[in-house]
């Protein structure tokens, strides 16, 4: 699946007509979520994954997925606080131009469906 293809998937924040970020949902998987440097620590990131978390929940999903890549303790921290559970290392298959790439992250996952959401 290309950019054009998550554009519907697509949610950004903006400020002043500046974008702060965005997040991209694609079934139960948060697949990104991207903050600029200069919004970091503002509440982007959190209201971004609150977005995700609210569109998988009414897709019926219950539980609701990221990776995160192990090296990255400032995100790892982040989605812990978030109330996010680490499950452990998996394999990722990346979509590359000429096909996937395995790639070595941690599972993230949080309920998101039900009263258990919040």
């Amino acid at each position: 699946m290309g950019a054009l293809e998550r554009v519907d998937r697509t949610w950004v924040a903006e400020r002043g007509g500046v974008v702060a970020g965005f997040v991209v949902v694609v079934d139960d998987e948060v697949e990104q979520v991207y903050v600029d440097r200069d919004w970091r620590g503002q509440g982007v990131a959190e209201r971004l994954l609150r977005q995700a978390e609210e569109v998988i929940g009414r897709g019926g999903r219950r539980t609701a997925w990221l990776a995160v890549v192990a090296g990255n303790t400032r995100a790892r921290r982040f989605y812990a606080r978030m109330g996010w559970r680490d499950r452990g290392p998996f394999t990722y298959q990346a979509e590359t131009a000429t096909g996937t790439y395995p790639v070595p992250p941690h599972r993230y996952e949080r309920e998101v469906g039900g009263s258990s959401s919040r």
